[in-house]
């Protein structure tokens, strides 16, 4: 089977990547813009003339799509996001390979959720903010295109590699420097937030699976259980040996929580630093988010493995070195 790989040098790309070289009888070609990718091109500014007669060349039979901006202007994020979808949806239209897309999406689509609820794929998204929107609006191209295709949205990925500006990827920096400088307290801020973590191995799992199976629509991929940011950097500090006091400091009354982790040392109240953020919750999702997960097991056969400190003790294992 050959197999297209858009978006591999990201996070989750990088293991879907291994994942499917894994697959003996997966033959893969990376198309990124990065040198090391086999072919350089940007889907953003690239034609959808181009990758049509790419596609026609190598004729793969799945395209996986892990391309995708998480951080910038809404400007930015359309373009990475959804006209880079427009070009890839447009463009498989145009060719005669028929190719299979499987479409990485996010749980920000959704938005917020009524605390205690299990996400399902019919819930109407109102994402939060625009990264969400940019989602959702690729998300909506996939389904409108005609193609077989499938979107999985991922939950709150996490595990090795898990991004510095993630939420435990900023709660293992706190804590690496607060045992770096030997201090006794960690000043904590967000922990309230309650997040379906799920390990990126397993999601690599999920794609692969999403590219062997008929399941077209939208498939959430997640753990089904939520965990609260508070009792995720407690067992952070016990696989990381921590000793000290873990502090959370409140939000003043009023104000939402803002969702960074390690208290900055830097001058400015508590509540100057709150104001500072551009929206409460920085994916949109507000205080609670949990994926409905049983359409995964039932049309993928896919279920998570990896549990949530296994996914913290590998990041905690890269925070390390740096120490």
């Amino acid at each position: 089977m050959r197999v297209l790989l858009l978006g591999a040098n990201g996070f989750i790309g990088r293991f879907v990547a291994d994942r499917l070289l894994a697959d003996p009888a997966v033959h893969l070609t990376a198309l990124g813009r990065g040198d090391d990718a086999d072919v350089r091109f940007d889907l953003a500014s690239g034609s959808p003339g181009a990758l049509t007669r790419f596609l026609d060349a190598v004729h793969p039979g799945v395209v996986v799509n892990c391309a995708g901006a998480t951080r910038g202007g809404a400007r930015d994020l359309i373009r990475q996001n959804a006209v880079a979808v427009a070009t890839v949806c447009e463009a498989l239209r145009r060719s005669g390979c028929g190719a299979r897309l499987v479409q990485v999406g996010c749980a920000s689509e959704y938005g917020p959720s009524q605390p205690g609820s299990s996400t399902a794929e019919d819930a109407v998204p109102r994402p939060g903010g625009p990264y969400g929107v940019s989602k959702l609006a690729a998300t909506e191209l996939v389904l409108g295109s005609g193609l077989d295709a499938v979107v999985l949205r991922v939950f709150s990925p996490v595990g090795p590699g898990t991004p510095a500006g993630s939420p435990l990827g900023r709660l293992a920096e706190a804590m690496r420097r607060a045992m770096q400088a030997g201090d006794g307290e960690l000043k904590l801020s967000g922990l309230g937030v309650q997040r379906d973590f799920v390990d990126v191995r397993d999601v690599a799992r999920a794609v692969h699976a999403a590219s062997l199976s008929a399941a077209q629509g939208v498939v959430n991929i997640g753990t089904g259980r939520a965990i609260r940011l508070r009792d995720a950097a407690a067992v952070l500090a016990r696989v990381a040996g921590y000793a000290g006091n873990l502090h959370e400091l409140d939000a003043p009354h009023g104000m939402s929580q803002r969702p960074m982790i390690g208290a900055p040392r830097t001058e400015g109240t508590i509540a100057d630093q709150l104001a500072s953020a551009p929206y409460p919750y920085p994916d949109g999702c507000g205080p609670w988010q949990q994926a409905d997960v049983r359409t995964a097991r039932d049309r993928l056969g896919w279920r998570p493995r990896i549990n949530l400190e296994e996914s913290l003790a590998d990041i905690w294992m890269e925070a390390a070195c740096r120490i």
